[in-house]
């Protein structure tokens, strides 16, 4: 089969999935619990893409442990991030925005039908690693791409350690973690992301498929200016003091030295 053809395949599947996430989510009447499975949606996606391609080779199991622990890892983070909290406020504004009423099947299409598409869009690279691996020996191009996906993994991950540790002292509540990864960028587990996933993107060039690289491009669209950065900026800005203090030294999203010769406003 064709890329396109099984591609179209792992949409039905991932439809399918997010459907079923939002059934359950009208029971809880919680939408916000589509971001748990998120990662476990990739997941599902790749192992549908191994077991339906011929053949495996070490690129390809790489790639699907690689992808088995990043889904893991952060569908597990954000379960415990949300354990026993309502409903994100997001998804509370939308529902008073859109009545009881009709949110229940309009979450469907605003939410889970949404973030399915893409993320059946986003796992292109897993489909081109497993479509096209077979022959092609480990090479230089893949170890660029465990470079990138290891440095996105510490960057995302141990992002969102020290800021759970952070938020677990009452000492700091109300304040900015301005240290560790944080010290040089506002946002490491959103750099961290999209480098795991120009890590896959190279995965999938490394075997001969050069399309998904768009799928990179998109993530980093997103995390950038949609759902990320610039969605999380805006509520940090009113809810956070320093921030703009922070802002002026800290790079938003590449990791850099900070800036000397701000002057720290905080009180």
């Amino acid at each position: 089969m064709s890329f396109v053809e099984v591609w179209l395949q792992g949409l039905l599947l991932v439809i399918l999935f997010f459907a079923i996430i939002w059934l359950w989510s009208v029971i809880l009447k919680n939408a916000s619990i589509v971001d748990i499975f998120w990662g476990t949606g990739f997941i599902v996606a790749g192992i549908f893409y191994f077991i339906i391609t011929p053949g495996s080779s070490i690129r390809e199991m790489i790639v699907m442990i690689l992808l088995a622990v990043w889904g893991i890892r952060l569908s597990g983070h954000i379960f415990k991030r949300n354990l026993g909290k309502p409903e994100d406020y997001r998804y509370q504004e939308f529902r008073k925005k859109y009545g009881e009423k009709r949110y229940w099947w309009f979450s469907f299409f605003q939410v889970f039908l949404l973030q399915g598409v893409l993320l059946w869009l986003i796992s292109a690279p897993i489909l081109g690693v497993s479509l096209n691996s077979s022959g092609k020996p480990f090479g230089f191009i893949d170890a660029i791409a465990l470079f990138f996906w290891f440095t996105g993994f510490v960057f995302e991950a141990g992002g969102d350690w020290q800021l759970t540790r952070f938020k677990s002292n009452p000492a700091n509540k109300g304040k900015l973690l301005q240290t560790g990864l944080w010290k040089y960028t506002r946002h490491p587990n959103y750099f961290g992301d999209a480098m795991i996933w120009w890590g896959f993107a190279l995965f999938s060039v490394a075997a001969g498929c050069y399309l998904p690289i768009l799928s990179a491009v998109l993530m980093n669209f997103l995390l950038l200016k949609v759902s990320g950065v610039a969605m999380l900026e805006r509520t940090l800005k009113n809810s956070k003091p320093g921030f703009n203090s922070y802002a002026e030294r800290t790079n938003a999203f590449f990791p850099w030295f900070p800036k000397q010769n701000v002057k720290n406003n905080e009180k």
